[in-house]
């Protein structure tokens, strides 16, 4: 699917170009240019459909699908639903089978929805609640120095919440990740993140999930990319990453992955209208068909505008950090993979200038975001639940 102003007309109910903001892309230097990418980045991270602005949103996107209020139970297998735990204590992750990672305020919302119904991902540092997931600060001062001012983690005071599931017989801890590679900065703590999750949790496997732009005309939002292969196309603030490329050495386990695209019935509804077909999971099979982490808001184009296409199968902004540490880690690594649902399709540049195609993107990931992770969640639901 390569999607146009026709497509947002139908799948949106908004008009290109718009009044707000679609022409506000600086045109020239390479720092203003990235400056721009990690405030979008940054809209996005934090975009809250279940908050007053996702009512704004939906007002002026009058075909946008609502919140997750909405959100149809799943008819688990029996024995295998998902059953939170109580609130975490002490100030390290509980030891657990399984680490599940998300990034944004929306693809926790849906993750939580998912795996830890009850227990939402989201906190405000001004008022906690003690129901939803728990703050982590372990190490916080230290890792937070290492941090731009004014990204997430400094501005909240922790690096992310969290809180524990079980499925089957395996224990799964649940982060929700206010440390982002596109925020901290170019010391890059999110490593030191990455480290500390895997040191409190010493999982059997890691998972890394949520959003990300489909690269190919070939993907409809709500599809899932599974893949444990993984690698940088850096062309800003990260240079010395770019083709630094990863895979885990086991492939994740799919005895139940047939059951999740068959789950994702209950919510598919909530999906774009003019997807042609039923979202599906696509087990990437090697690295030019697995995740692409940028750093920069790429997305695909018909005219392959960010030269992603061939690359891999999706475009993201942080999971070739994993990679890089579980390398490091050498033995003592865990097994991982990413599980990224396509939020965004391949845009049709024609008749569009790039600011349009760029405004298109970020709207569609607002209308669409938290329900494609839906999708992802369920499927890590699957990889849990066979590992």
């Amino acid at each position: 699917m390569s999607v146009g102003a026709g497509w947002a007309r139908r799948n949106l109910g908004l008009e290109y170009p718009r009044e707000r903001g679609d022409e506000r892309v600086p045109a020239s230097a390479a720092g203003a240019r990235a400056a721009d990418d990690r405030e979008l980045a940054r809209e996005l991270i934090e975009f809250d459909s279940e908050a007053p602005e996702g009512e704004a949103f939906r007002a002026l996107a009058t075909a946008a699908p609502g919140g997750l209020g909405e959100f149809v139970e799943i008819k688990w297998p029996k024995g295998l639903e998902p059953r939170p735990g109580r609130r975490p204590t002490g100030s390290s992750l509980p030891r657990a089978d399984l680490l599940i990672v998300t990034w944004t305020t929306d693809e926790g919302h849906a993750l939580a929805r998912v795996l830890t119904p009850g227990h939402d991902s989201h906190q405000k540092p001004d008022a906690l609640d003690p129901a939803n997931w728990r703050p982590y600060r372990k190490n916080y001062t230290q890792i937070a120095a290492l941090m731009r001012a004014g990204c997430p983690a400094r501005e909240y005071g922790w690096l992310g919440t969290y809180w524990t599931t079980q499925i089957g017989t395996n224990t799964c801890v649940l982060f929700k990740s206010d440390s982002h590679m596109s925020q901290d900065g170019p010391k890059l703590p999110n490593a030191l993140v990455w480290r500390q999750l895997i040191e409190d949790v010493r999982p059997r496997w890691v998972i890394t999930t949520g959003t990300g732009g489909g690269i190919g005309s070939q993907f409809e939002v709500g599809d899932v990319i599974v893949s444990r292969f993984v690698g940088f196309d850096c062309s800003r603030g990260f240079k010395k990453l770019n083709k630094l490329s990863y895979a885990s050495p086991t492939e994740p386990p799919a005895a139940r992955l047939k059951k999740a695209q068959a789950l994702f019935r209950f919510n598919a509804q909530f999906l774009p209208r003019d997807n042609k077909r039923p979202p599906q999971i696509i087990h990437s099979t090697d690295a030019a068909s697995g995740v692409l982490t940028t750093d920069f808001f790429g997305f695909d184009t018909s005219d392959n505008r960010f030269g992603l296409q061939g690359k891999g199968d999706l475009s993201e902004m942080g999971d070739a950090v994993l990679g890089m540490v579980c390398q490091e880690l050498g033995s003592k690594a865990p097994s991982y993979t990413i599980v990224r649902n396509v939020s965004d399709p391949e845009i049709n540049a024609t008749g569009l200038t790039f600011a349009q195609q760029r405004a298109m993107a970020a709207d569609i990931y607002k209308a669409y975001g938290r329900w494609s992770s839906v999708c992802s969640a369920i499927t890590c639901w699957a990889i849990a639940a066979a590992a």
